[in-house]
Order: structure tokens, then sequence, then C-alpha cells
């Protein structure tokens, strides 16, 4: 019996990271690396900090893994227009240093990308060929990460997802809850389109990856089906919230302009992903985006 591949999972204290370690615990061994070398239970894990490449590049040596899993990033939108040089740190220069280890170890590496690396002109669902031309530093910056990770040379899985939300950690499904028990009326976005995914969703993907007996290597698409528009997503929420006895009652939602709501970073405007080549490759069918909600709030 073949002994169970070791996997290293950084960012395990993300909203992915973590999902990511209850998938691929069935299947790996996995060591978990975050920042701080502690996970969200309070549990001791690996040190894996981006801003010091030089160790990962010994925690990598010491470790040797089968797999890589880079779930780190900095997601903050609108604080990297200022905070440009630790995006670019977290987003490009570190997944550089990782992907040169792999492709000189002979690693493959699975890493995560985002639909802003799109300009949002778009009027159907993008697929992996189209033209990139981020709007901010963001996803200037995790464009320059996929680029790196393609000129190492190594076998790489990138995948591009968009709108990621669990039940748990920091997230717009969150932050609705709580505001929405809190008021009567609330007002969102409604000029901006894309895919709710849940983080779960892509761990379970992921997890099908890494078992695929193809050795597949390229970027795809890695979403739900469908599309909605932040206040398509709160409204939808609500109402699953309300009807699975989490919430009391769902406040009005009123839809508002992307200029009446002002932020630091531009966003795109239509960011639906097209996941026809996933689904091909890997003979994985995709749901919904509503099935995704609803498993995610029953969880709550």
């Amino acid at each position: 019996m073949n002994p169970a591949p070791s996997v290293i999972v950084f960012g395990a204290n993300g909203q992915l990271g973590w999902e990511l370690i209850r998938a691929l615990r069935r299947q790996a061994e996995v060591v978990a690396t975050t920042r701080t070398g502690r996970l969200p239970d309070g549990a001791h894990c690996e040190v894996g900090d981006f801003d010091d490449t030089a160790a990962l590049v010994a925690l990598l040596d010491r470790i040797r893994p089968d797999w890589v899993v880079n779930a780190a990033a900095y997601t903050a939108v609108d604080r990297a227009e200022e905070d440009h040089d630790a995006a670019w740190r977290a987003n490009a220069e570190a997944p550089d240093v990782i992907a040169r280890w792999c492709a000189a170890a002979g690693v493959p590496l699975v890493h995560y990308s985002t639909d802003y690396v799109f300009d949002g002109q778009g009027s159907r669902p993008y697929r992996e060929d189209d033209a990139t031309a981020p709007l901010g530093v963001y996803g200037a910056s995790k464009l320059a990460g996929e680029d790196a990770i393609r000129a190492a040379g190594g076998r790489h899985l990138i995948f591009r997802t968009a709108w990621v939300y669990a039940s748990h950690s920091s997230n717009f499904l969150r932050t609705m809850l709580r505001v929405g028990a809190e008021r009567d009326v609330l007002r969102v976005v409604a000029d901006q389109v894309g895919t709710p995914t849940p983080a779960a969703l892509i761990a379970d993907v992921t997890a099908q990856v890494l078992q695929h007996p193809g050795q597949l290597c390229g970027t795809w698409h890695l979403t739900p089906h469908g599309e909605t528009s932040w206040h398509g997503f709160a409204e939808a929420i609500f109402a699953e919230a309300v009807a699975a006895g989490k919430l009391a009652r769902a406040p009005k939602v009123e839809a508002i302009t992307t200029a009446e709501y002002p932020t630091p970073a531009k966003r795109p405007a239509y960011s639906h992903l097209d996941v026809t080549k996933l689904e091909s490759d890997f003979g994985i069918a995709l749901p919904d985006w509503r099935t995704g909600l609803q498993r995610v709030i029953a969880e709550i």
C-alpha cells in the first residue's frame, strides 16, 4: 500500500486554507503553515511567513512535500492601493520563490488567483485565454504571481476564483448576516456582477485534482455556475438564512450603484468566469451558486 502523499498548505488560517486542511486530510498528510505558526483553533503549525522568502525555501527543503498548495494571499483590495509593497510581496514575490523551488524539485504547485485580473468590460463569461487587464494593485499583483509561476517552468495548476465566502472567517456573507440582524434597511451595490464561490467548493475540487490521474498543467476558472450582483447575493443570503431559521427576518436590501459607494480600488463590473475547461479537463460537475449558498448557510 502506497503511503499518503504529503501536501504543504500555505495560508492555512484563511477561509480557503482552513477548508483545504479539511478536504485534503482525507487523502494526504497535510502540513499546515501560517504566518504566526498558529491555526484558527489555536493549534500549532509550521511558520510560513511570506515576508521571509529565505525561510520559505528552508521550510520547503525540510518538509520536501509531494504537493504544494498556496492559499496565502494579500486580499485587502482597497488597502492594497496604498500598501503596494505588501500586496506585491504576498501575491507575486513569494509565489515566485515557491514556484521556482517547486520547479527545481519536480513538485506540482496549486495556486489560487482571482477574477480581478480582468477589467470587467466583457459581455460574456471570461475564458482562461481572454486578455487580462487588472484595474488595481490587488489584481495586478495576483496577475504578476500567475506570470511568475508560469515562468518558473514547473508543473502548476492555477485556479482563478471569485467572491469567496464561507460559514467562518471574515467575508461578505458573514458581514451581511451580522449587519442584517442589526438593521432594517441595507444598501448594496447592484452593478457589479460575478459568481459567489464557497471556499469549501474550491477545497473539494482541489482534493479531486490531487487524485486526478492526468499530469495536467495550466490555468482554470473555478466558481459555481451562474451569476448575480452583490445586491442579488445579499438578498439570497437573507432569504436562505430566514428559511433555515438562522435569521429572524430579512432586512430590506436597496440597490445602489458603484458610483454611490466609492472605494479606493476600482472593481470589475462584470467578472463571471467560464468554468467549461475545468469541468471538461477534470470531469467535475460544478453546482449552481445558489446550491453552494444553501450548504454554507446550513453550516452556520
